[in-house]
């Protein structure tokens, strides 16, 4: 490549180089290789699956990490349901998100 060249990235796992200001080459990589432990009977029935849609191990996996993140999204925060005894709910000055207060008073005198 000749200098001051550039290669596109399309984020396919090439690499691109780009001329730095003191004219070297700064070289970036568009993924990251890692190592997992898969099940046996799970990474044999997602091999299977590539082979059937004629397809990359990679890509089986992508596209399931991607569903299951697109998954975590759209759910919305499990709903706290509150209950009083006895009294109108939380006492004024408190909040819900300060856990360490409301269990310091819930634990008082219990040695919590």
């Amino acid at each position: 490549m000749r200098q001051g060249a550039r290669r596109a990235d399309d984020h396919s796992g090439r690499v691109s180089i780009l001329p730095c200001a003191d004219r070297k080459p700064v070289i970036w990589v568009s993924h990251m290789k890692t190592t997992i432990d898969i099940a046996d009977p799970l990474l044999r029935r997602a091999k299977s699956l590539a082979a059937r849609r004629n397809t990359t191990l990679r890509a089986i996996i992508e596209e399931a990490l991607r569903e299951a993140l697109r998954g975590e999204q759209r759910r919305p925060p499990p709903r706290i349901e509150t209950h009083t005894f006895r009294g109108r709910g939380l006492q004024r000055g408190l909040s819900w998100d300060d856990w360490a207060v409301l269990r310091g008073l819930a634990y008082e005198g219990r040695g919590g």
